[in-house]
């Protein structure tokens, strides 16, 4: 059961970090969901920058620690991403192409609220 939850939690924290990369653009269809993306991307950008404990981290470093795995010292990215995805000097790199994602994406959402407005402007 402790192996089934530290899988769990690997698996949630692939999903949450897709989120937070493109969650934006799934508001560009749900505008409702640009709140939650916001929320999200404001908590991880808090693990990032003022070093914010991550509930999944802790989680599955404990079924780390409970089944005799390493644990994830430097944190999920380091862990599974960086060295694999993208070689570790270029990890300033990596954060500003997702920071330039989640812009582009709210951007997007920014420019699809404008064009709701301006038609429901000239409706009336």
């Amino acid at each position: 059961m402790t192996s089934f939850l530290g899988h769990t939690a690997m698996v949630l924290h692939f999903c949450f970090l897709g989120f937070v990369v493109f969650g934006g653009f799934l508001a560009w269809r749900r505008p409702r969901l640009f709140w939650v993306h916001l929320g999200v991307a404001a908590y991880a950008l808090g693990i990032v920058i003022v070093d914010w404990p991550c509930l999944l981290t802790g989680i599955e470093n404990w079924s780390r620690l409970e089944t005799g795995r390493a644990v994830m010292e430097d944190g999920f990215i380091d862990f599974y991403l960086t060295g694999i995805l993208y070689p570790r000097e270029h990890l300033l790199t990596s954060r500003l192409v997702m920071a330039g994602t989640v812009a582009a994406s709210w951007a997007g959402v920014g420019w699809a609220r404008l064009r709701w407005r301006f038609s429901e402007r000239t409706r009336v």
